[in-house]
């Protein structure tokens, strides 16, 4: 395989949006056509590469220059399952946006917004300098306001701004980080930083690296909603249009958050030794307080959203415990909550197209109505919960296996509490929107299209298969991305001279 065929993971969708922007006056049609065909070439190019990357990591130097002066792309275990949950979850997004989005207006600048989030997701999992991970991070989060507000409604409006405003201080935390570790170290490239970093003792820089660890802590943990840097997040995902939800709860919050806080934090030393603890508390918090607040929601996408916050919290905790199995599962999880998370987004945005409203007392015995939204809901809900053998109960199971090995026994235990809180939470949303008898104003309520129910059933069958293959997805796509994180934290904490 040429080295150079990554590089299409950031054209192909820059040239689409390139495209729609220069012709924001197009067609629906036109608009619909390149903006989706963008991420399904994405998708079939991220399995083609897969299957053909070799063994061992692929480094491109752009323009000929080698690291650590030149800016370069690895593609390793970890940055390929990226690559692969991020384009699958836009494709089936994509393809869901073409009926979702037939209210709004302007459709190629909303694919043009959409493209470019897409395409800056793929480029910051490739990115092997720190820099060039904050230049992508904005990118994707300058789409991700617009995106936000698109439907130009007051409460899009508002929580766009919170978001703006919020984002906007996370990305000053992290460029800061980034200055005082390239001040440090003469160094933006990770693997020459973690090389500089590990020859010196730990009093030559440890307190300016600790200080940026801290501002980028901040920074990340707000990127990605954990708790207490969460307030943006229920509002933005409850508020955006559904295909928007689902890519910033699916997929954003956890590359440019928990991603790029752990491909940065892994290969520092000084930060290496103090990152678990910090992770496992906070990680910890969020999945208690964002299922509790869940409980008490009535809107069916803020309850979703306060969801994200506790799931992602349970990443934070698979990665936090820092052993091999702990870092797996937390990866494990990523995955699965893009899959059922989006799934759940995309079901929530088909109940308010179909009838109108996101309360959950006033739908009821939709089901009837709309089979395959109730029956991806449902497969979504269980595997959120951890109910076997769907995706999400292996990666959770792994999670607390891997807290009490670890000596985490409190973590441990609150992760299966929260497990079971979630199932209940869930099964209200089964009760109140899709069971019982279907109320008299909802008899007309239809299922929705084609475009819409395609990628639903895609979705829910992923959370299947994820769970039932669960040991050929172990061997193949999350042992390989687990241990590029297991190396580079032995690497960092001295296990590796």
């Amino acid at each position: 395989m040429r080295h150079g065929i990554i590089t299409l993971f950031l054209a192909l969708p820059l040239a689409a949006a390139f495209l729609l922007a220069a012709v924001g006056g197009a067609k629906r049609r036109f608009a619909e056509i390149v903006g989706v065909s963008s991420p399904l070439a994405l998708l079939a190019l991220a399995v083609y590469v897969f299957f053909v990357r070799g063994s061992e990591p692929l480094v491109y130097s752009f323009s000929g220059w080698p690291a650590p002066l030149g800016v370069v792309w690895v593609l390793d275990g970890l940055s390929m399952l990226m690559l692969l949950a991020a384009n699958f979850v836009a494709a089936a997004v994509a393809v869901y946006s073409v009926g979702y989005m037939k209210s709004y207006t302007a459709p190629a600048k909303y694919y043009a917004l959409f493209n470019l989030m897409v395409g800056a997701m793929n480029a910051l999992a490739l990115s092997g300098d720190i820099f060039n991970i904050y230049v992508f991070l904005e990118i994707a989060s300058v789409a991700a306001y617009a995106l936000a507000a698109f439907g130009l409604g007051r409460d899009e409006l508002e929580a766009s701004f919170k978001y703006v405003i919020l984002g906007s201080t996370a990305s000053a935390f992290i460029l800061m980080g980034v200055a005082i570790i390239y001040s440090a170290t003469g160094s933006l490239n990770l693997a020459d930083i973690a090389a500089v970093l590990a020859a010196r003792t730990a009093d030559s820089s440890g307190g300016a690296i600790r200080l940026a660890a801290l501002l980028m802590t901040s920074g990340f943990a707000l990127k990605a909603g954990l708790v207490p840097f969460h307030a943006w997040l229920p509002d933005v995902h409850s508020s955006a249009p559904s295909p928007v939800s689902a890519m910033l709860s699916g997929m954003l919050i956890k590359v440019a958050g928990l991603y790029a806080m752990a491909r940065i934090f892994f290969f520092i030393a000084p930060v290496a030794r103090i990152m678990p603890n910090i992770l496992v508390f906070l990680g910890v918090l969020s999945m208690i307080v964002g299922v509790l607040l869940a409980l008490g929601q009535w809107d069916f996408k803020r309850l979703l959203a306060y969801h994200s916050v506790s799931q992602v919290g349970y990443i934070a905790l698979g990665l936090g415990l820092g052993t091999p199995l702990g870092i797996a599962a937390g990866l494990y999880h990523l995955i699965n909550h893009a899959v059922f998370k989006s799934l759940m987004f995309l079901n929530a945005g088909a109940v308010e197209y179909s009838a109108g409203t996101r309360d959950l007392k006033s739908a009821g015995g939709l089901a009837a109505r709309m089979p395959v939204t109730g029956a991806t809901s449902l497969t979504a809900s269980l595997a959120i919960a951890g109910v076997p053998p769907l995706n999400g109960f292996w990666s959770k199971f792994m999670i607390i296996i891997a807290a009490f090995q670890a000596g985490r026994y409190f973590a441990g235990a609150a992760a299966a509490i929260v497990s079971v809180l979630t199932l209940a939470s869930f099964l209200k949303v089964q009760k109140y929107v899709f069971w019982g008898k279907t109320k008299e104003n909802l008899s007309s309520v239809k299922e929705v299209p084609l475009s819409m129910t395609l990628p639903m059933a895609a979705l829910a069958v992923a959370c299947v298969l994820l769970g039932i293959f669960y040991p050929v997805v172990r061997d193949t796509l999350i042992q390989p991305a687990a241990m590029v994180l297991v190396r580079a934290l032995e690497y960092s904490a001295g296990a590796i001279k």
